[in-house]
């Protein structure tokens, strides 16, 4: 894991190049646009192709079953059910303060004019499966897909050697009263989302996080469905004083190291003292680790501990790198809140893990990564709704508004803009 001393301008350097790691080569983007297209040319088979290729798995059928899930909650220990019961409730209780309301405005002239709030009809939710499964992506993806009333939530993901998905997944997706699943993953599954095949129809929009051929799968297709954010690598930037504990910075650090090769983990300390306990904490857990393999890979490339003077430093340094996940772990760490503009989510405190946010707390885990977190928002009931405005004048309303919108249809050269103004004001109809 590399030191570097602030001030020195190598941090930029290296803050750079670790978001930088995931952005898409070429040839990724011309496997995925040839999957792409085979999809749309091959459909179903082109799926089961796919899936044998890279799943290992021989399937005939894509859909699975309402048994297949009534087994799969069956099998899952009673403990994972209570839990993401519990974790259900937290996640939907929080993303149902994010519904805005519709409104009406009537000016002094009688003309009116509002918002709507409508639900998507049918969205695309994306879980991913390959070295992990993840059955918190099903209840992220899909609950405020639910808050926000939408009429048919479509779940695909990868399945295992056996033809199967996991059955947390399963359970999971019963939970959220999600019938409607398909194995299948990849860019495979974003092209069969986009453009629909024999058996699966087409979304409007496609949700959920995965890896490089999946991320750019969805923006080759974003042209023809909506997507929810670019997504990249996962990543975590920790700032820490001197009253943060290396033992549990070094727990966190591991935590999204483990995710994949890819993923990165920052700590930025003023206390040089606490940076050098956090590393020796961090080889000691991770010859412990049962993902220790992915974790030595992330943590020598793109691990990185950063010294640095002050918090205010490290604020702007954490500003600048917009981290998907910020953990704030310093005295009287919510003092700092207000300074915090780039960021997917928030972790404040010596006792607020990021795994809290992963799995439990309410807040999403789907969020920005690789920079974006400064014009990106992490996965919202918002996302799943369009707004629709309206207008209704009445005569005296159009008649106090004529000469203005006129002069401005002339002032484009729109004569017959303005005409439609000056028929009705002139014939009074």
């Amino acid at each position: 894991m590399k030191i570097i001393k602030a001030n020195s301008k190598e941090e930029f350097i290296e803050l750079d190049r670790i978001k930088n790691r995931g952005k898409t080569e070429n040839t990724v983007e011309l496997a995925v646009k040839n999957i792409i297209d085979d999809v749309k040319l091959r459909g179903d088979k082109a799926l089961f192709d796919y899936a044998e290729k890279f799943d290992k798995a021989k399937i005939n059928n894509l859909k699975v079953s309402q048994k297949e899930i009534d087994e799969a909650f069956e099998r899952t220990p009673k403990k994972l059910i209570k839990a993401l019961k519990n974790a259900y409730k937290n996640i939907f209780d929080f993303h149902s303060k994010q519904i805005k309301s519709e409104y009406k405005i009537i000016n002094e002239n009688g003309g009116i004019t509002g918002r709507k709030i409508v639900p998507l009809n049918r969205v695309g939710i994306y879980v991913p499966g390959g070295t992990a499964a993840y059955p918190s992506s099903v209840l992220m993806n899909a609950i405020p897909a639910i808050v926000a009333k939408v009429s048919e939530i479509v779940m695909v993901t990868p399945c295992n050697e056996k033809g199967k998905i996991e059955d947390n997944i399963l359970a999971a997706a019963k939970i959220c009263n999600i019938t409607e699943i398909y194995k299948s993953g990849g860019a495979g599954a974003i092209a069969a989302l986009a453009y629909s095949t024999e058996t699966i129809k087409s979304v409007d929009k496609i949700t959920g996080p995965g890896n490089i051929f999946v991320s750019t799968a969805k923006t080759l297709v974003s042209g023809d469905v909506a997507t929810d954010m670019p997504a990249g690598p996962s990543e975590i930037l920790i700032i820490a004083d001197s009253t943060a504990n290396p033992k549990f910075l070094a727990a966190d650090l591991l935590s999204q190291a483990e995710h994949d090769i890819l993923a990165s983990s920052i700590l930025i300390s003023t206390d040089s003292e606490i940076s050098k306990k956090t590393i020796s904490y961090v080889n000691e857990m991770t010859e412990k680790a049962d993902r220790k393999d992915i974790i030595n890979q992330s943590i020598a490339n793109y691990g990185l501990i950063i010294n640095i003077d002050s918090i205010e430093k490290a604020i702007e340094l954490s500003n600048y790198f917009a981290p998907e996940h910020l953990e704030i772990c310093t005295k009287k760490s919510e003092k700092y809140l207000d300074k915090i503009t780039s960021a997917g989510s928030v972790f404040l405190g010596h006792w607020t893990p990021e795994s809290v946010g992963d799995y439990y707390c309410g807040t999403n885990h789907i969020l920005p990564t690789a920079g974006t977190a400064k014009f990106c928002s992490g996965l919202s009931t918002e996302d799943f709704v369009k707004h629709i405005t309206f207008t209704q004048y009445n005569r005296e309303a159009l008649r106090a508004s004529a000469k203005d919108i006129q002069i401005i249809a002339e002032s484009e050269r729109l004569q017959a803009h303005a005409n439609a103004v000056k028929v009705r004001i002139e014939d009074e109809i």
